[in-house]
């Protein structure tokens, strides 16, 4: 069976990723920052029928990255990985779902958290890539994605607001339009950058427009038919293509 290796798999997209390919017999590699306290991951990787391993993994810490890299290892060749899924993400210090775009208004920036931001959105995909390269080329799959926003579009900016969660995702997808190129060629690595719609999770809030069984089987379903046609492009969890 295939294999997938998921970040920021404790709670949210990440966790809903976990149940739906292991409910279809996929080997999940379910990481998160605290695993101790993420009960409900811990309840799915008990099932007798799971193949869920949890690790830990923080993608702002590159030392947790090196380590699970190293350890994912068989007989000293690396443990091959289908698909790497960049779930892990942040919108900073403030909360969208109750301030909506007010915290992120022009002139109350906290650069501090700025820096956070970007270590997690940007750096963080950028380190798992260059970290699990091995493993993602050993597979029959061969694919990375991050989750992404229709907020990094630029030409779907017409409202403003949300300076630095617009910047990181923006960031993000050249840093998988890159990836594409680069990986596609040496590695035949297909990478993609992915919207999973406004969904209805602690970071979105309780007015979103869809549920996260409903984002992430889309987000599967875009994963399946990822191929060298549609590698270093912008897709909606439903399948359409969003803008740069």
């Amino acid at each position: 069976m295939p294999t997938v290796l998921i970040t920021g798999a404790g709670r949210g997209l990440g966790l809903e990723m976990v149940r739906q390919y292991a409910a279809e017999g996929w080997q999940v590699i379910a990481t998160a920052r605290d695993p101790a306290n993420a009960t409900e991951l811990a309840a799915l990787a008990a099932r007798p029928d799971a193949r869920i391993r949890v690790e830990t993994l923080d993608v702002a810490n590159h030392a947790t990255i090196d380590t699970l890299a190293a350890r994912l290892q068989e007989g000293g060749a690396p443990l091959p990985i289908d698909v790497l899924i960049n779930s892990a993400g942040t919108m900073g210090s403030g909360n969208f779902a109750k301030e909506g775009i007010t915290f992120g208004k022009f002139g109350r920036s906290d650069f501090a958290d700025w820096e956070q931001v970007f270590r997690i959105n940007v750096i963080g995909p950028m380190k798992m890539a260059e970290a699990f390269v091995t493993h993602v080329a050993a597979s029959e799959q061969r694919k990375i994605v991050s989750l992404s926003s229709i907020i990094g579009s630029i030409e779907k900016n017409t409202i403003g607001g949300l300076y630095a969660y617009r910047a990181t995702k923006a960031a993000l997808n050249a840093v998988m339009r890159s990836m594409a190129v680069d990986l596609g060629r040496k590695h035949q690595i297909l990478a993609a950058s992915i919207h999973p719609g406004w969904v209805r999770t602690e970071m979105g809030g309780p007015r979103a427009d869809i549920d996260a069984p409903t984002s992430i089987a889309g987000i599967r379903q875009v994963i399946a038919a990822l191929d060298a046609s549609r590698a270093g492009r912008f897709w909606m969890y439903d399948g359409s293509e969003l803008p740069w």
